[in-house]
């Protein structure tokens, strides 16, 4: 292996072609210049300069090893710099899982703020259910995910809420229903609902029920779909009503309207949590460093999270 101090060296006597100059560069004495010029050549096994008395010149062997070692010295110092870079949270990979993010213009907002504070970190993003994305964290697949509460015990996952919505009830554009500016949670006992499947979002489907049981019923699930915005598109095909994040409603899908509930519930059942999750155990610089961006964007407290 060669040393980078003996790489700088043959450039200072490359680029002056001047031994005595050189070593004035390098702050050295000439004599152990030449003979660590002369070690190079022993290590390479060609000759580097053509020396006489009044000039120094580069063989062709020299003046391609120039070029490398100039670009082996800057390689260096860009590794050197990005490695920095990581340290500090300024560069980087992350991988985001997340639920359907579009109707949260704040978080748009504080992703794209960080992209651009920090160029230089990269990502890969994959929407996901809940429950995959819990999977994914806990696995180390994923770094920080975007998701609804998760239902189960996670010891290995902290969590942020970042923000709570209402639930409101989606109803095909021509429901007896949808003329009415609020919808009694009761009157729904007997309608088909769409809904997606408990193993993709055991926090969400287990709250929803226990939403309608406030009100004497139990949803009759007619319909599943994976993602809520393939639910709400069934409602609006009309395989159903659904119970839904009003965030939804921004979404401008047509033949759909979305009514406030009213009921005798406990309020926490008729609201939903956008949570922000992450492994510790993945833990870098550039992973706090965005958790902390996104939840000051949100002016959530950065304290303790919870599992």
């Amino acid at each position: 292996m060669i040393e980078t101090r003996l790489l700088r060296q043959f450039i200072a006597v490359a680029e002056t072609l001047h031994f005595n100059r050189a070593a004035e560069r390098l702050h050295m004495a000439q004599p152990p210049l030449s003979q660590a010029i002369r070690r190079l050549e022993s290590e390479i096994g060609a000759t580097l300069f053509e020396r006489t008395n009044r000039s120094v010149a580069l063989t062709p062997a020299g003046a391609a090893f120039l070029e490398s070692a100039r670009r082996m010295l800057e390689s260096l110092e860009e590794g050197v710099a990005h490695t920095r870079r990581v340290a500090q949270g300024m560069a980087g990979h992350l991988t985001l899982t997340f639920i359907n993010i579009a109707p949260y213009a704040l978080l748009l907002r504080a992703l794209r703020d960080f992209r651009a504070a920090y160029p230089a970190v990269a990502f890969t993003l994959q929407e996901a259910t809940t429950h995959e994305q819990v999977q994914a964290l806990e696995a180390g697949r994923a770094d920080i995910g975007f998701m609804r509460a998760p239902g189960a015990t996670t010891p290995s996952l902290r969590f942020k809420t970042l923000l709570r919505e209402p639930i409101q009830v989606a109803l095909p554009a021509g429901h007896a229903l949808a003329a009415q500016a609020a919808v009694p949670l009761a009157v729904l006992k007997d309608e088909p609902f769409v809904a997606s499947p408990r193993r993709l979002g055991q926090g969400f489907h287990d709250q929803l029920i226990q939403l309608c049981q406030t009100a004497g019923f139990v949803p009759r699930v007619v319909q599943e779909a994976r993602q809520l915005q393939t639910v709400a598109a069934l409602v609006a095909a009309g395989f159903g009503v659904a119970l839904l994040p009003a965030s939804l409603a921004q979404t401008g899908c047509g033949d759909i309207v979305f009514r406030p509930l009213t009921a005798d519930a406990p309020a926490p059942l008729q609201s939903l949590d956008l949570l922000i999750g992450w492994n510790p155990e993945r833990a870098s610089p550039v992973l706090d460093r965005l958790v902390d961006a996104v939840l000051q964007t949100f002016g959530v407290a950065d304290d303790d999270a919870t599992n």
